[in-house]
């Protein structure tokens, strides 16, 4: 009987089972919630300074449907800012909070600090900051850094490191720009930058597959290649003609019929170039090929666990050969922004660093092409913003305005998403 009533003490003891937090999560929670302090103690310092009025215009000049201007009081919106940044970040922390409520945090901290910004910057201009030019301009920034993502997201799925994103837009973009300059053709430019990142990523392949070089240093040199030869053609080619090799057509807005004229969504979603809408495709294009087909199995598969996706007869070699491939399509689009997208001209070096943001964004978007292209968003976001704020002759320091986006890439992959988890057999040759 003694035994019985023990065993039955047990059976009714309430156990509670608790998540342990890794050294990694506490590392990346307790560096995110002091960046989150440090956002807010810096937008404290600026309520004290900031101007009476800070306006915001949600309509350009030019709009047919003019909406209103709205009028903040600068101080106490940077102080409300300052208050819930401080707040989210002792949140974080403390570690108390739920996985949901961490997120909410995340979210509050950076609306809050974004809007405190702002409205410091705003109220220092005596002219109003253009919200609709903000996003507009944010999804035409995010287009390239987005397909240069994707471009990323499906060979490192394969298990093969792409830091060539920035050779390969910079081939692409040379590419394109003496195509359509000769032909006056923007669909013969896209094509061309298409097949000349295709090229560039099979370089990468050859290299990183069958000789089975260290991919990340193999990385760097094709981009110091693709910027030296890119240089050296434009010098000795390109600006000795540049009436006929560097005078490429630009793409113009396609507006999506009536959507085109919703006010204010409609000239930011609806009113863009057509690399505008393929990048939107492309993101559902790429998630639908890694998750919804057996091509994309396998790639996935193949990054993980090449060995057992050899033993069931999966080519290991020509899969990554294929994804590597694929993803150089997707640079091709990227690369043509820079000259048949935006300027019509190339010029050397021209994509100042993009590849890299680019690569950032799909580490911070853990190798998710949907997560990806919203992290290619905020980046986009932050580069318009440096942008705006030049124009309105805001105190800031235009030198650190221009530095702006890279601060915010190595800010926010240092200390945003702590240590994230690639696909297992990423950057590993495989040795059959």
């Amino acid at each position: 009987m003694t035994t019985f009533s023990a065993a039955e003490a047990v059976l009714d003891q309430v156990v509670r089972l608790e998540k342990v937090e890794s050294a990694d999560q506490k590392r990346a929670r307790l560096s995110t919630g002091s960046l989150v302090v440090a956002a807010g103690l810096l937008l404290l310092g600026l309520s004290f300074g900031a101007g009476q009025i800070a306006h915001f215009a949600m309509s350009n000049a030019f709009d047919e449907v003019q909406l209103p201007t709205f009028a903040v009081p600068a101080g106490p919106a940077v102080l409300i800012s300052a208050v819930l940044c401080l707040a989210a970040g002792v949140g974080l922390i403390s570690g108390r909070l739920s996985p949901a409520w961490r997120r909410a945090a995340g979210v509050v901290a950076g609306t809050s600090f974004l809007f405190g910004f702002l409205s410091w910057a705003a109220a220092t201009s005596a002219l109003p900051f253009p919200v609709s030019n903000q996003l507009s301009g944010t999804v035409a920034t995010a287009t390239p850094l987005i397909l240069g993502a994707l471009a990323g997201v499906i060979g490192e799925r394969a298990g093969v490191v792409n830091v060539a994103i920035e050779g390969q837009f910079l081939n692409a973009a040379f590419a394109a720009g003496i195509v359509g300059s000769i032909t006056k053709s923007i669909p013969a430019a896209l094509v061309a930058a298409v097949l000349t990142a295709v090229a560039t990523a099979a370089l990468l392949a050859l290299f990183a597959i069958k000789y089975l070089m260290d991919q990340v240093v193999l990385g760097v040199v094709i981009n110091l290649l693709a910027s030296g030869l890119t240089g050296f053609l434009f010098d000795q080619l390109v600006q000795p003609q540049s009436r006929v090799l560097n005078s490429a057509p630009t793409m113009q807005p396609i507006p999506l019929g009536p959507l085109a004229n919703i006010p204010f969504l409609g000239p930011i979603l609806f009113n863009q170039t057509i690399l505008v809408y393929l990048a939107v495709l492309s993101v559902a294009v790429v998630w639908v090929l890694l998750f919804k087909t057996r091509w994309g199995l396998r790639v996935r598969a193949v990054g993980e666990h090449p060995k057992a996706a050899d033993t069931v007869g999966i080519s290991v070699v020509a899969v990554r050969w294929q994804a590597v491939l694929v993803g150089g399509i997707f640079a091709g689009l990227g690369g043509a922004f820079f000259t048949v997208g935006s300027t019509g001209s190339f010029a050397k070096d021209l994509t100042v660093g993009n590849g890299f943001i680019a690569l950032a964004a799909l580490i911070m978007g853990r190798w998710h092409p949907i997560w990806a292209a919203l992290m290619a968003l905020f980046f986009g976001f932050v580069t318009q913003m440096a942008s705006q704020l030049q124009t309105l002759s805001t105190p800031v320091p235009s030198e650190f305005l221009l530095l702006l986006p890279y601060i915010a890439t190595i800010v926010a992959v240092a200390g945003l998403i702590g240590r994230s988890r690639a696909p297992a057999a990423d950057g590993t040759p495989y040795i059959k």
